[in-house]
């Protein structure tokens, strides 16, 4: 791993020594200023990873120098040192962009704690930052797959997010990718060193769903035979995710908002309370609002979870992801079977594009294992899909086209982006004649939002016979 490189600067000669002896332990290259021309010079040629900063410094001060420095992209983060009792300096110190502060005279090990943060927090920004550059090259996010504008957002919000340790809200139809965000998350997040833990709310008994979360103590109820920790337990330094936690029941919901609260748990049949580091996220494919309405889901925990939204496009929303997704399924499968089938015919991808897709994703990649598993060909064909996808299939290629009656004709001389969007302009098209040009309807029965059809239509270059309040 490489050092990381500390820029001291202070004018007094014995507490940089000080400070240079106190960080010798962490095998860090150490760098040197008195005042801040030279550390601007040092900071240009050399490029430190933290700047430890003294406020009273001859000319220039350290709070002017700090205020520059945070108008610069990228810049390296800065411990602020102070002199004992200046809390009005270290507050504004930190309104103009200091990550941490120390006050004179400090315990070294408080400062080698301070900074290992600091350079611990400076790196994963860095790694965020090449991560960031690296999506927006290949179209994807870890185990995260797409390129369409949806799904791209999704992508820029979990960058943004990751780097804190703000609490989290995933919504999103089933099988949309839920835990796939909440895992980048934690990959990125300042607890990604400790355990990512998982638990789905809806598949936990309502009796048990407590000692699952809080854990329990020896004899806490029949059955219970010794101690037992819970997820947030499990969870401490790491990340704690609550999958469908809509259906979670009024009582846990109240314990659980508690936990957030006051970051302790208590376990069942223990009066002991322990604290817990635990970033925590949560998900729900239900509408909140509506079950609190409807007293099913306490107001209180919803603002408390619904601090950042990440809300997931369901795949009919991201057709123009389907060929990727289904290739990358397919090659995955391919390779785990040590089967021979490596791609999908076009007659197989109009049928995946066409299809409205209930299950999302997670039915896109089962209907490609299922449908791999049993192609007996080197590309996987119409017929080797399950019937609803064939029927999907069948409903296009016999639907007669609005100007010509003839069904879709497909040009395999063609590269494949141009056929797959002239198929969707012709099939589009057809389903806007079979509703008179009413737009709401066609959305409803491509089971698509209103809003995201016009996106279509205005893409597609698709606006006659259709009015100008349909294509608002």
């Amino acid at each position: 791993m490489t050092k990381a490189t500390i820029l001291l600067v202070d004018d007094e000669e014995a507490a940089r020594y000080g400070m240079r002896r106190g960080l010798q332990k962490e095998n860090y290259d150490i760098l040197e200023a008195s005042n801040t021309n030279e550390a601007r010079h040092i900071v240009k040629s050399h490029n430190p990873d933290l700047i430890l900063l003294d406020v009273n410094l001859p000319g220039e001060s350290g709070l002017a120098y700090l205020q520059e420095l945070s108008t610069e992209e990228n810049h390296p983060p800065v411990i602020i040192i102070t002199a004992h009792g200046s809390d009005r300096t270290a507050l504004e110190a930190g309104r103009k962009g200091a990550y941490d502060y120390l006050s004179k005279p400090f315990d070294v090990e408080e400062l080698r704690v301070r900074v290992r943060n600091a350079v611990d927090a400076a790196s994963l920004r860095s790694e965020n930052r090449k991560l960031k550059k690296q999506l927006v090259a290949r179209g994807n996010l870890g185990e995260m797959l797409g390129d369409t504008a949806g799904i791209r957002r999704v992508y820029d919000q979990i960058s943004k997010v990751a780097e804190t340790d703000i609490t989290v809200l995933i919504l999103g139809e089933s099988g949309t990718g839920k835990e796939l965000v909440a895992r980048e998350i934690h990959k990125r997040s300042t607890h990604r060193k400790g355990e990512f833990v998982a638990m789905n709310c809806a598949a936990v008994p309502s009796e048990l769903i407590e000692s699952e979360l809080f854990g329990h103590e020896k004899g806490a109820f029949t059955g219970a035979a010794g101690r037992r920790k819970g997820k947030f337990e499990q969870a401490d330094g790491g990340t704690l995710f609550l999958d469908e936690i809509g259906d979670m029941n009024p009582t846990t919901q109240a314990k659980v908002l508690r936990v957030l609260e006051e970051r302790v748990v208590e376990r069942l049949g223990a009066n002991e309370r322990v604290p817990v580091d635990t970033r925590f996220i949560s998900a729900t494919h239900k509408d909140l609002p509506t079950e609190i309405e409807a007293g099913r889901f306490r107001q209180d925990l919803y603002f408390r979870l619904n601090v950042v939204t990440i809300k997931l496009p369901a795949l009919r929303e991201r057709r123009d992801d389907i060929p990727r997704l289904a290739q990358y399924f397919l090659e995955q499968y391919a390779a785990s079977y040590n089967l021979r089938c490596q791609a999908i015919t076009p007659e197989a991808m109009a049928a995946l594009m066409i299809y409205h897709w209930p299950g999302n994703v997670r039915e896109l990649k089962n209907v490609i294992e299922r449908s791999l598993v049993l192609a007996d060909g080197e590309s996987l064909q119409v017929s080797d899909l399950p019937g609803e996808l064939k029927q999907s299939s069948k409903h296009a290629a016999s639907t007669p086209a609005p100007s010509s009656g003839n069904s879709i004709a497909v040009d395999f001389s063609y590269d494949f982006k141009e056929v797959k969007r002239d198929f969707e302009r012709q099939y589009i098209e057809r389903c806007l004649s079979e509703n008179g040009g009413n737009v709401t309807r066609t959305a409803d029965l491509l089971g698509m939002h209103r809003q995201s059809l016009q996106h279509k239509l205005r893409e597609l270059g698709i606006t006659k016979r259709y009015t100008a309040d349909d294509l608002e």
